[in-house]
Formats: C-alpha cells, sequence, structure tokens
C-alpha cells in the first residue's frame, strides 16, 4: 500500500468571512510511540478525547463532549497533517482514534495505524483479495479496536484480527465467497438495452464497520438484494439502472458473530424469513401509510413462489447499535429481491426494510419494525440507529432510533419495538409507495434518500439530530426484454433520474426534544455525502461531494468554516484530542458518482487542529 503524510500547503481554507480565508498549514512532526494492546472500544471506558468505535460509542450518536473547537474559534481551524493511502477514489471509513494512535482502513481493505498527533505511519497492512468478483466498488467503512486486536470485514467475505501493535495477521475467517451462488447472466438484456454495460451484482461482501460486543464481533453482509443494473458513474439513476429482473437473482443476507479471540462463528441471524415471510399481505404501513398493493394478485402468486425467501435479499449496510444492559443489537436491514420488482415475492418479505433488534448472545429476534412491506422503490433501512432517552409525559424512555431513506426520523422503545415518536417529514413526498409501471411512475423519495447509509449525529444536551437530507425523486418504470433465443422475455423495472424535479441535498436539525420538529435545514451547494458530527462546542461537521468539508453552528445551521479537501467527502468526520489538542479528522476519496459529477476524486484522510 502506498501512503505519506505531507503538509497542506497547496490546499486552501475558505469561509463565509473573506477574512478568515487563504491561510494553509504546515506538518506538525513529532515523537511516536507505538500503541499499547487497547481493551474493548465498545465495553470499556475510555477517556473522553478518544474515539474509540464507530459512531464514538456503541450508541452510536456521533457526538463528542469535546469543547476545545468552538463557534468562537472554529474559523481558525487549519490543517495539521495528511495522510495519503495510494489508492484513489471510494474512501469512506471511519477511524478509530486510541490512546494517541488511528486505525484506519482505506479502498482496498488495506489498514494503517497512524500517530495521531504527527500522521505518521506506525504500521500498516495490505490486504490481498481472494477474488475479483465483488460487490460493488472496494470501499469499506471502518475497523473496530479491542482486546489488542484491529478486526476488519472485507468486500471479498473475510473477517480479519490483526495485532494492533504490529498489524500482524492475527486469525482469518473466509465467512462467505461473494461469487457463491450467482445466478445472473448480463447477455439476456443486453441487446434490448443498447448494449449498455449490464452487470450482475448479486454478491456477498462487507462494508460495514464491526460491532465488538460481549466477546463477539459482528458483522452483515451487502449485495443480497440487487440482480441485474446498468452501471452509472452519476449515482446510479442519471443513465438508467437496470434492477428488479423478475425471477430469483438475489441472494439471502445475514449477520454473524464471531469470537474475537479465535474467529470461530457463534451465530448466524438470516434476514429473510424461512417459514412466513410472506406475512400478513399488510394493506398499510406499521405507521398507516397506504401501500398500494394488488393483495389479490399477491396472494394469487404466492403458491408459485413458495420459496422466494432463499434468494429473497436484505444487505446489511452500517454498524448496529448496542445496549448492554438489556443485551441487545439494532440493526437496520436492507431492501429485498428482486429489487424494485415484486411480482416474484409475494407478501410482506420478513425481515426486509426493517428495524430489528437482536439478542447480542445467540442472534435470535427479539422485535422487528417493517418500515416497507413488499418493499419495490430501494428503501433500505441503512443509517445507523442510534441509542437516545425519549422524553415522554411519563418520564424518559430508553429508546432507539433511525433516520430513514423515507424521510423521517424513527423513534422506538429499546426493549419491545414500540413506535413512540416519528418526526416530522425532513423532505417533500410524491407519490410514496405508488409501485412502478409500464408509463413510468415519479415517486420522491428516490432510492438514494432522503437519509441514506451516512451516520446521523444525536446531541443528548439540546435534544436534536442531524441529518444529510437528499431531495429528489426517481422513475420507476416496469419494461419488458422480448423472448429470445429459447428463453420467454423477461419483465424488469428501470430506475431513472425524474427528469424536471428538483435535486439538492440539506443539513437538517431534527429537534426529537420537541416532538420531532424541524429546527433548521440548510441548502448546500452539491450532495451531502460521509454523515455528521457532533461536538459540545456547538458545531456539526458535515462533508459534501464537491470536496468541502463544513462546520455549522448547530443551532442555527449558519457555516462558521469551510475547508476544500480536494475530493469528495466519503466518510463520516470524527474528532479527538491528543495532549489536550482536539483535531477533527475526514475521510476525502469521492466515489464514482462524484466523478459522474464532475467532482474529483482522491486518496487523502485530512486532519485538522487550531493553530498552536
Amino acid at each position: 500500500m502506498t501512503r505519506r503524510t505531507k503538509t497542506l500547503a497547496e490546499r486552501r481554507s475558505t469561509h463565509p468571512n473573506p477574512g478568515r480565508s487563504g491561510l494553509a498549514a504546515l506538518l506538525f512532526v513529532a515523537a511516536n510511540l507505538l500503541p499499547t494492546g487497547p481493551a474493548s472500544a465498545q465495553d470499556t471506558v475510555r477517556p473522553s478525547g478518544d474515539w474509540p468505535a464507530f459512531g464514538r460509542d456503541a450508541s452510536n450518536t456521533h457526538y463528542s463532549p469535546l469543547a476545545q473547537i468552538d463557534r468562537g474559534n472554529v474559523g481558525r481551524l487549519r490543517p495539521a497533517w495528511i495522510f495519503q493511502t495510494g489508492i484513489t477514489g471510494t474512501f469512506q471509513a471511519e477511524p478509530v482514534v486510541i490512546e494517541g494512535v488511528m486505525y484506519v482502513s482505506t479502498t482496498g481493505n488495506h489498514v494503517a495505524a497512524l500517530d495521531a498527533k504527527s500522521g505518521k505511519t506506525l504500521w500498516t497492512y495490505t490486504h490481498k483479495a481472494r477474488t475479483e468478483k465483488i460487490f460493488g466498488p472496494p470501499s469499506n467503512r471502518g475497523v473496530a479496536v479491542a482486546g489488542g486486536l484491529v478486526f476488519e470485514a472485507t468486500m471479498d467475505g473475510r473477517v480479519i484480527a490483526l495485532d494492533a501493535k504490529t498489524g500482524r495477521l492475527v486469525w482469518d475467517r473466509e465467512a462467505v465467497r461473494p461469487e457463491e451462488g450467482e445466478s445472473e447472466t448480463a447477455s439476456a438484456l443486453a441487446a434490448s438495452l443498447g448494449d449498455k454495460p449490464v452487470q450482475g451484482s448479486s454478491r456477498l461482501g462487507f462494508k460495514m464497520p464491526p460491532l465488538v460486543a460481549d466477546g463477539l464481533v459482528i458483522v452483515g453482509v451487502t449485495g443480497a438484494g440487487y440482480g441485474l443494473h446498468v452501471e452509472d458513474e452519476k449515482g446510479g439513476l442519471d443513465g438508467g439502472a437496470v434492477v428488479g429482473i423478475e425471477g430469483g437473482y438475489g441472494r439471502r443476507g445475514w449477520l454473524a458473530a464471531y469470537d474475537a479471540k479465535t474467529g470461530e462463528e457463534r451465530w448466524r441471524w438470516y434476514v429473510t424469513k424461512a417459514d412466513g415471510w410472506e406475512g400478513g399481505f399488510v394493506e398499510k404501513t406499521a405507521d398507516g401509510l397506504p401501500l398500494h398493493r394488488d393483495i389479490a394478485a399477491e396472494k394469487a402468486a404466492a403458491p408459485e413462489h413458495r420459496e422466494a425467501w432463499k434468494v429473497g435479499g436484505g444487505s446489511l449496510w452500517m454498524t448496529p447499535a448496542y445496549d448492554a444492559a438489556l443485551g441487545l443489537i439494532y440493526l437496520g436491514t436492507g431492501n429485498p429481491a428482486p429489487q424494485n420488482f415484486g411480482l416474484t415475492r409475494p407478501g410482506d418479505n420478513l425481515y426486509t426494510m426493517s428495524l430489528v433488534a437482536l439478542d447480542v448472545k445467540s442472534g435470535s429476534l427479539r422485535w422487528h419494525f417493517q418500515q416497507v412491506p413488499h418493499e419495490q422503490w430501494g428503501y433500505d433501512v441503512a443509517s445507523p440507529p442510534f441509542l437516545l432517552n425519549y422524553p415522554t409525559e411519563k418520564g424518559p424512555v430508553k429508546a432507539v432510533a433511525q433516520a430513514s431513506k423515507l424521510g423521517w426520523i424513527y423513534v422506538h422503545d429499546r426493549a419491545d419495538g414500540r413506535l413512540i415518536a416519528k418526526s416530522a417529514p425532513l423532505i417533500t413526498h410524491k407519490n410514496l409507495f405508488v409501485p412502478p409501471s409500464p408509463e413510468g411512475t415519479v415517486v420522491s423519495p428516490g432510492p438514494l434518500g432522503a437519509v441514506s447509509w451516512h451516520p446521523v449525529a444525536y446531541d443528548a444536551g439540546s435534544g436534536r439530530a442531524f441529518a444529510q437530507v437528499r431531495h429528489g425523486a426517481a422513475t420507476y418504470t416496469v419494461k419488458t426484454a422480448p423472448a429470445a433465443g429459447g428463453r420467454g422475455e423477461i419483465r424488469y423495472t428501470e430506475t431513472g433520474e425524474a427528469k424536471g424535479e428538483p435535486t439538492f441535498s440539506t443539513l437538517t436539525a431534527v429537534d426529537l426534544a420537541q416532538g420531532g420538529a424541524v429546527a433548521w435545514s440548510r441548502k448546500a451547494g452539491s450532495r451531502l455525502s460521509g454523515g455528521t458530527l457532533a461536538t459540545a462546542g456547538g458545531l456539526v461537521f458535515s462533508g459534501e461531494e464537491d470536496g468541502h468539508l463544513d462546520a455549522h453552528d448547530a443551532k442555527t445551521g449558519e457555516i462558521l468554516w469551510r475547508f476544500q479537501c480536494g475530493a469528495g467527502i466519503g466518510g463520516p468526520p470524527v474528532t479527538y484530542t491528543v495532549e489536550g489538542r482536539q483535531y477533527v479528522a475526514v475521510a476525502a476519496g469521492g466515489a464514482s458518482f462524484t466523478k459522474g459529477s464532475g467532482f474529483g476524486t482522491g486518496d487523502a484522510l485530512v486532519v485538522f487542529a487550531l493553530p498552536e
């Protein structure tokens, strides 16, 4: 893995206040020590200056009590150092920082340990993938650190443990072969689609940072809910994405737990329910919204498709939250397969499109809340859930919240899944849950969200959640590839950008302490990405695909500081302290959609601090 740390003299900081702009910083060099073996990132209380796990702790709030950088001085924030991975693009990792050492995974599942004060490389691990047949780009969203080991789940279907002091491989567990069970063939559709690059992508691998809890390393697979599609560098919509091919072209999603010391699998939970995955053929969502389903047609088709659950999808995108007192983990599940085409999977398709609670020791299901039964639009429950104490008339309730692609934040009782509250809408809805049609159905939101996989920061002190919200619609069109070569016709759904519909992003503050009202919403200059970070300094950090990292006033949403990182922000920002000095770090690598939108890709982890 090629890497280097350098100054940012060529880069510029830009601010709404012209008097603050045009300054750069020199690289700070310091002596470096190898880290001692860290204890469990989730199970041990860490100094407030660490960022010891994804989300900072098992509550997944992406909030830090650090306040050295605040509303009054953030305009002086400058680059301290930069680490370049040597691999351009799809850099989405959230770093972990423990006792002055930063651990970060890169594109291609390589890992580096860095001195968190200077950026000096302590060790690197170069990953050698066992197959090139992976789902999507080779992105990875972070590692976990516990018990002197660094854990990573890889795109080629492995869970590995590295020695935290040296980077030496301690154990390597092959969890799944990505190409195993693959059944798609692109040739059947290529001619009818004008020879666009049709590809199959029902390959299983890992993107999420692992959760370490109760001596277990817990991860879930992505890629289960997809079939054939047209590759499109503009985010999967502008050129038309062929998804939802009629038939059994998906995989079965699952979450598994591995012994942190040995790598042995302890339990596995499958997203699709083997008996009764059709559910109750409900006509409305659990919160009362009409689904516009043809229940009679689904029930008539059910006998022919009794085993659709075996390839029923349900990817798992992001790290669960964990309540140690209840012994429960909370995670969101993805769309059923075939995506956007429900005729060959009649019923509610349990437990896809759900927030679920599992017993951490056994993996058994405690409860589920299905946001969209029989889903056909790509509304994965993707953004990581976060824990909070939700105020009610009878006092605070221990709750779990999830910001959805549908455009609401849902709040549930942690113990039983009861829906306690639902925020005000974060977007303008249009034809919600109206199914795809031959003439094309325009629906808002489209498959990119409202809130996609990007983490939402939550400040318990103010009761506000801060979400990157995408506003936009998609056109869902049912099409047919004619019979040819001894096969019958094939129906599929094409998802495309809804022409003439507004498309933009907002950073939106939701006041969960006041019934879920929108406190403020600020329109961004480009599409927001990576997720948010809130701090006790009264700040919210948020990245854009055009390369800007922004610092907002948490009370008003005003942008107080901006920095152009040179490539789209791909991962969630984090903050930490070393020797009493506070830093903010973010991955700036961009992705295929940033390149397609005219913005650059890169390979930089950029770290900021106030001048000494």
